[in-house]
């Protein structure tokens, strides 16, 4: 998952209760902290209770929107140990701050093995804190480049079959006068796409996230940051991330693609699902969806293999659970393959097992399901440093507008700011 500006969290939060599973006042309850899907966890966590057969129940409690306040309330609760957090829908970027905190339990190292067995890589290293799994890995997420046939064809590329760079598609489209679909706005959005275009080029923007604050070094100011910086540039001068670029997030480069200057976009695969609605609201022409290809991230160097942006969900456990054994037990039956592939159907977020890519329904719902499964065994995890949201904020101060990014000063700007920030010497 991933989104932005720190806010702090409601009171309230929305309880659904599983009383139709079965369960009394003597079987314990387990309480699941969810972030918003359309409903999937709730009936994963009423088909858990159902196979427990009385040994616990699971009700489900609503987490904000905005990752960033989901953030802000489950630290709030776990550093005032709060027993009744049980297990924990986290957001990759924020699992190592939680962990360095002492508020996740300790994940077996039997339970560890199983599951992780079968699982994409991506998945494993964004639940992985210190060489030791510290979350269950959930379902997983990445971007794939999606390309207008018609325009790949006009420039001679053949993504589907030859890898293509980033300035193979960037060239295309300034030929045909077309826009590019990327994340410009200044979110989370453009902090995966930063961290892409760093790794694929070989680098890591923190080249010791392990360290303490004031002994952090940033890994922006080589050649993978200067690239980075390049491709952005380039885009951003030449016009082709569309008018809009400063304030173009996932939805609005996928409605970018759609329009009769799209040509390619780096996205996630929730843009497929939501153009086929488009086509059968008649919003959308029939004949867009036969002109849309997808293949592997772009590359930044021809030869070498890109890093595609790592996201999704892991299950973490309330290190203050009153039943963290239950807990664990609850864990494991919620990220079975069946479960991973009815999830990943019903609401359209991928699976980290790759068990689940071989459901039939699974298959036919996401064409691109092999794809899928390939891209996040090559995907890279954000920065996993407890100190994840001071870099990921200074990367969108010093980076935005990305009009304003050079390779000249953009990454020598975010070493700067964001050093300062954690050695206490700058505020964001």
């Amino acid at each position: 998952m991933g989104r932005r500006t720190v806010s702090i969290a409601a009171a309230a939060v929305v309880l659904a209760g599983l009383a139709a599973c079965g369960g009394d006042d003597s079987t314990p309850t387990l309480t699941w902290y969810i972030n918003p899907d359309n409903g999937g966890q709730t009936e994963l966590a009423a088909r858990c209770t159902e196979a427990a057969d009385g040994a616990y129940q699971i009700k489900t409690s609503l987490l904000p929107r905005e990752a960033s306040a989901q953030r802000e309330q489950l630290a709030r609760r776990l550093a005032a140990n709060d027993s009744s957090i049980d297990i924990i829908s986290l957001d990759p970027p924020f699992i190592p701050e939680l962990a360095e905190a002492g508020f996740l339990a300790e994940i077996p190292d039997d339970v560890a093995e199983a599951v992780t067995e079968n699982v994409v890589q991506g998945a494993i290293d964004g639940a992985t804190w210190r060489d030791k799994l510290v979350a269950v890995p959930f379902w997983a997420n990445t971007q794939l480049l999606w390309y207008r046939k018609s325009v790949a064809e006009a420039a001679g590329l053949d993504p589907e079959n030859e890898p293509v760079t980033w300035e193979q598609i960037i060239e295309a489209a300034q030929s045909q006068d077309k826009y590019l679909g990327v994340q410009g706005i200044r979110a989370e959005a453009l902090t995966v796409w930063i961290n892409a275009l760093v790794t694929s080029a070989g680098g890591e923007i923190l080249d010791n996230p392990e360290a303490p604050a004031d002994q952090v070094q940033l890994g922006l100011e080589t050649d993978a940051g200067r690239a980075a910086a390049e491709i952005i540039e380039n885009i951003a001068r030449n016009g082709l991330g569309g008018p809009g670029l400063a304030n173009e997030d996932e939805n609005a480069s996928m409605l970018l693609f759609q329009g009769d200057r799209g040509s390619f976009m780096v996205n996630w695969p929730f843009v497929w699902a939501a153009t086929l609605a488009g086509v059968e609201a008649g919003n959308l022409d029939q004949s867009l969806v036969d002109d849309i290809g997808w293949a592997q991230y772009p590359a930044v160097a021809e030869g070498e293999d890109s890093r595609p942006p790592y996201g999704g969900i892991n299950l973490g456990i309330g290190a203050f659970s009153e039943h963290p054994d239950l807990a664990i037990e609850a864990a494991q039956c919620i990220v079975t393959p069946d479960n991973q592939a009815y999830y990943m159907v019903t609401n359209g977020n991928p699976a980290s097992n790759t068990e689940a890519y071989d459901d039939p329904d699974v298959q036919e719902t996401f064409p691109m399901a092999d794809l899928i499964r390939e891209s996040l065994e090559a995907a890279a995890p954000r920065p996993q440093t407890p100190y994840y949201n001071e870099v990921s904020t200074g990367l969108q101060n010093t980076w935005h507008p990305p009009s304003s990014v050079t390779p000249d000063s953009s990454p020598e700007e975010a070493t700067v700011l964001i050093t300062e920030v954690l050695k206490g010497e700058r505020l964001l």
